[in-house]
């Protein structure tokens, strides 16, 4: 090789280095606040963001929906603007995700935006359900008791099979992953409390809780239950075509496509605004967001869009996330939370 070569060389090596060393500093920076998290939230947080981009000078934040235990994993997974700034949840954060946090050097401030219901809805064309936590668990579980003290594989294929009063049609649940909170939620308060209904499985809960949450957590794997993704709206769709399944996800869903789909009526109770603020219908959980307080200063307007979301025009009674399916939370702890929020209150467990 020549020296005219080797400089020519050099010189494409050097601006190849620039243009990589440029690119890395593009990619350090943003403007715009990046959200992760629960397929629940998404539609509040994502009403938020553009309310936020609209009425502020700051970028409209960018809101994926992963699933509360994907984005808790990405959430987790360390301080730096490659990292998200918040994640979303329909659950509380967990111990262990807490942990991983904190090894990360992760402060976080946690936001409570209100309540939503699980409900179990199907089609206008389809049959009424009249559910009981009991019916929920022996049609879902993976094992159920054999009425000698034993467990069996679940035998039902047909919600009559369950119960003789339900429809006689096959056992279809369209239902999220393992990854969900909606699942989490799920089968911690309609499993669980089905679960709890047999004599058997209550007394073991107080003599081995691990061994009862085996149990009343798992979820058969024969086909009954379709996992069906973070994607509720895929579901909704699909209910649509198929009027004799059954979707699980949040109140919110069913709100806004009550003109397709009808809610499954459980232990008594309808899953409406009015049940589910009051605590009357029994599948209903709170919802979150996390803030991760590293990036704060560093992503411009974290600490707006916290202001936004904890406004009473977003999430007051008369407020527009109202619109959109959120039960809001009462007075008082609104009040508390926001601010918790506005001072960025770090979480302890």
């Amino acid at each position: 090789m020549n020296f005219k070569n080797l400089a020519q060389n050099v010189a494409v090596a050097a601006s190849v280095a620039v243009a990589s060393f440029t690119l890395a500093g593009v990619a350090e920076a943003r403007d715009q606040i990046q959200i992760v998290g629960s397929s629940t939230v998404f539609p509040f947080s994502t009403a938020v963001a553009e309310r936020f981009g609209q009425t502020t000078s700051f970028s409209t934040p960018v809101v994926e929906s992963t699933g509360s235990g994907g984005g808790m994993k990405l959430f987790c997974s360390g301080v730096g603007l490659q990292h998200p700034d918040i994640t979303n949840a329909s659950r509380r954060i967990k111990e262990t995700e807490f942990g991983k946090c904190t090894d990360a050097g992760i402060t976080i401030t946690e936001v409570k935006i209100g309540f939503d219901g699980i409900v179990l809805a199907n089609s206008k064309e389809g049959a009424e359900f009249y559910l009981t936590t009991r019916d929920i668990f022996l049609a879902l579980a993976k094992e159920i008791p054999d009425g000698n003290g034993g467990l069996i594989e679940n035998p039902h294929t047909n919600w009559s099979d369950v119960n003789p009063q339900l429809p006689d049609l096959r056992i279809e649940v369209l239902g999220p992953p393992p990854t969900s909170g909606t699942r989490d939620a799920f089968v911690e308060l309609a499993m669980e409390a089905g679960a709890k209904t047999f004599p058997e499985l209550k007394a073991l809960r107080k003599e081995d809780k691990k061994a009862f949450k085996v149990i009343a957590h798992s979820v058969r794997e024969d086909g009954a239950f379709v996992e069906a993704g973070e994607n509720d709206n895929l579901i909704v769709q699909k209910l649509t075509a198929n009027p004799n399944a059954l979707g699980i996800f949040g109140f919110s869903f069913l709100d806004q496509n009550s003109d397709r789909l009808k809610g499954s009526i459980v232990d008594g109770n309808a899953p409406t605004f009015e049940n589910i603020a009051g605590g009357d219908y029994p599948i209903s959980r709170s919802l979150f967001f996390y803030v991760k307080q590293e990036h704060v200063g560093t992503v411009p307007g974290i600490k707006e869009f916290l202001a936004e979301f904890t406004s009473e025009g977003a999430w007051g009674p008369d407020g527009y996330l109202i619109d959109k399916g959120l039960i809001p939370l009462p007075d008082a702890d609104r009040e508390a939370i926001r601010n918790s929020a506005t001072t960025l209150a770090p979480l302890a467990m």
